[in-house]
């Protein structure tokens, strides 16, 4: 289906509208696929990119700030999800060895565990894209780059 059929809207003020539309829409909708991949091992998207945020930089650990400069979602509570992350024993946190202020925040094994099995998932998260070719898939990416300004 298109755009217009999707939301039932035929009228746009321009094309430039009518992408940043389906921009936002299709962005929904992924997340939503997305969810439904990660839903049986009870994890939620933001959760998961802590996690392989956190598992790109083991073993080092990051303070909470560095998690969230890295993060695909800003406006996430970084604090509160690494509460959860800690809860459920996917990561540990202690007080920085470098600024008693900040606490680290380090992967933990059954974390990793958890991401070594999610990483066999990937094929599924990718299938969410199985519409495209993998050079439409490229030229997405650089036209999404370019939309940013960081091509």
């Amino acid at each position: 289906m298109s755009i217009d059929k999707d939301i039932h809207q035929v009228k746009f003020k321009n094309e430039y509208h009518k992408a940043t539309v389906n921009i936002l829409y299709t962005s929904s909708w992924l997340m939503e696929k997305i969810k439904n991949v990660l839903e049986e091992d009870d994890i939620t998207p933001q959760q998961f990119n802590i996690l392989r945020i956190l598992r790109g930089s083991y073993p080092k650990p990051l303070s909470t700030l560095q998690i969230r400069e890295r993060m695909l979602d800003k406006m996430s509570d970084t604090s509160r999800i690494v509460d959860r992350l800690i809860l459920k024993g996917l990561v540990k946190k202690t007080v920085s060895k470098t600024d008693r202020r900040l606490v680290d925040v380090i992967i933990s094994l059954r974390g990793r565990r958890l991401l070594e099995k999610l990483d066999v998932k990937q094929d599924d998260l990718d299938g969410i894209l199985k519409n495209l070719s993998d050079e439409e898939a490229a030229d997405l990416s650089k036209l999404l780059d370019k939309i940013r300004g960081t091509d």
